[in-house]
């Protein structure tokens, strides 16, 4: 059941201006870069000066106001992005890179059924919300309490409500699904092959699990495991890096720093069983 705690959120490029309550980004000439709620009356404070609510609520976004030091500031809405580097967090999260490829490889779709375990700080679920739409529905396990209260307390401050299309279990998933039929499973636990039997049971012929670990040793076990249990095939693991340019005009180089390795992303695909007349599990 939802229930209203905040404005409903608006996504960015929208033309409906600004509203009270709502988060926007504000961003210094030094591409500094803060998340903030609206509210009549109030200001934004910073090394930069001053700049009052009153003066973005009711304007649209993109449009640039003076702090009261005469720092120019850039007011827009936030992407999920912008929301995620600056939400509250407890356990790690799951980075945009690894959640664009998690809903790339597990080829997750609007009206899809998805389970993740477990939520964490809510990141990947904001994610995983967004691609199956309001159609669909994200079934997330948390055996944690404390990383629930968080990963909540995110997805409505985005939201601006608990979303209808979102359920929350605090619970192991290893408890089993409830005799569920489900379209994907994603897995970021830390030992993700002790749910490999309950996965297939809830996973409809040819759909997708798909593991998220840190760990070269994790892949290795879960893919043992997986390919043990033998309603799996086509395994595949992966990892994504993602590296910037800096361009400034003919001086063109690729950053020094750049996002590498966070976690291994492996899939495989949910086949009848070898003797019931299913092909036999393969992987690369």
């Amino acid at each position: 059941m939802a229930h209203d705690t905040a404005p409903v959120h608006v996504p960015a490029g929208t033309d409906a201006p600004l509203h009270g309550g709502e988060l926007v980004l504000l961003r210094d000439r030094k591409m500094r870069r803060y998340l903030v709620r609206l509210e009549a009356g109030e200001q934004w404070h910073s090394h930069a000066g001053t700049v009052d609510h009153d003066d973005l609520i009711g304007h649209p976004e993109g449009r640039a106001v003076r702090s009261s030091k005469g720092m120019e500031v850039v007011v827009l809405r936030p992407t999920r992005d912008d929301f995620i580097l600056k939400m509250k967090r407890g356990a790690q999260v799951v980075y945009p890179k690894d959640q664009a490829m998690i809903i790339a490889r597990a080829d997750i779709r609007p009206g899809m059924t998805v389970v993740e375990a477990g939520a964490g700080s809510g990141a990947l679920t904001l994610a995983l919300l967004d691609a199956v739409g309001p159609a669909g529905r994200v079934i997330s396990y948390e055996r944690r309490d404390d990383h629930l209260r968080i990963a909540r307390h995110n997805v409505v401050d985005w939201h601006g409500c608990e979303p209808d299309h979102w359920e929350v279990h605090e619970a192991d998933l290893g408890d089993g699904l409830d005799g569920r039929h489900v379209h994907r499973i994603v897995l970021d636990m830390l030992e993700p092959w002790e749910v490999i039997g309950v996965a297939a049971d809830a996973l409809a012929p040819g759909g997708i699990l798909l593991a998220y670990t840190p760990a070269i040793t994790q892949v290795m076990r879960f893919r043992d495991d997986v390919a043990a249990d033998g309603r799996f095939t086509d395994l595949d693991t992966t990892e994504t890096l993602v590296r910037g340019w800096d361009i400034d005009g003919l001086a063109v180089r690729p950053n020094h720093r750049m996002v590498a390795h966070t976690a291994f992303l492996t899939t495989g695909r949910r086949v009848l069983p070898a003797d019931a007349g299913g092909p036999p599990p393969r992987g690369r």
